[in-house]
C-alpha cells in the first residue's frame, strides 16, 4: 500500500495520514485546533505535535476557544511550566490571541464558513505525482494568511496555512499513487 513520503515508519504517523491528514474538517472548533497545532508545529516536526497531541488538548481544556480566550498571564505562566507540551511563550500566548479573533469570526459568519470560502466550500482536488511536487505554500495560502493575520490572529504565516489546508482537506495533497488520494477526493463534496 502506497503512501505519501512523509508519513514514515511510525504508527502514529501512518495511522495520521491514512485516517486524518487530508479529510474535510466542517467543525469551527476543530478547525481553530488544527491551526493552533501547525502553529506550534513552527520550526518542529509535525510528528513532535503529533505525539504531544493528547497532552495540548489537555493542557489547552480540549482546545475550547471560549474557555481559553479568558485566559490570563497566569495561565501562560501555568503552561511554560508544562512538559508535555511545546513551551513557548509566544505560541502560547498567540494562542490565547487567537482565541479571541476566533470568537468574533465565529460569532459574525462561523469561522468555518469564514475559511471555507476560500475553495467555495469544496476541497480543491491538486493531482501531484510526487512529494517533491507538493508545494510549501500557494498564493491561495498567502491570501488566507493576510486575511487571518488582519482579523488578529499571529502563528499563521502561508507555510502553516498551507499545512493546516492540507491537514483539514481544504486542498487534497496525497500524491496520486497514494492510497489516500482517491478516498479523499470522493469526500470532496460541497458543504
Amino acid at each position: 500500500m502506497e503512501r505519501c513520503g512523509w508519513a514514515g515508519l511510525e504508527p502514529i504517523y501512518i495511522d495520521y495520514h491514512d485516517t486524518e491528514w487530508g479529510v474535510p474538517e466542517y467543525d469551527s472548533r476543530a478547525l481553530w485546533e488544527k491551526l493552533i497545532l501547525d502553529g506550534f508545529q513552527a520550526g518542529l516536526s509535525w510528528i513532535t505535535i503529533l505525539k504531544k497531541r493528547d497532552n495540548f488538548r489537555a493542557a489547552f481544556q480540549g482546545f475550547d476557544p471560549n474557555k481559553i480566550a479568558d485566559w490570563s498571564a497566569e495561565d501562560v505562566e501555568r503552561l511554560l511550566e508544562n512538559p508535555g507540551i511545546i513551551r513557548h511563550r509566544g505560541k502560547i500566548e498567540a494562542t490565547i490571541n487567537n482565541a479571541r479573533a476566533w470568537q468574533t469570526i465565529e460569532a459574525n459568519e462561523g469561522f468555518d464558513a469564514f475559511m471555507w470560502r476560500y475553495v467555495d466550500g469544496v476541497p480543491l482536488q491538486n493531482e501531484f505525482a510526487t512529494q517533491a511536487d507538493v508545494p510549501p505554500s500557494t498564493k491561495l495560502s498567502e491570501q488566507v494568511s493576510k486575511d487571518l493575520k488582519k482579523e488578529g490572529f499571529k502563528f499563521c504565516g502561508p507555510t502553516i496555512v498551507y499545512a493546516w489546508m492540507e491537514a483539514c482537506g481544504l486542498v487534497n495533497d496525497h500524491i496520486l499513487t497514494c492510497h489516500r488520494h482517491d478516498a479523499c477526493a470522493a469526500l470532496a463534496k460541497p458543504r
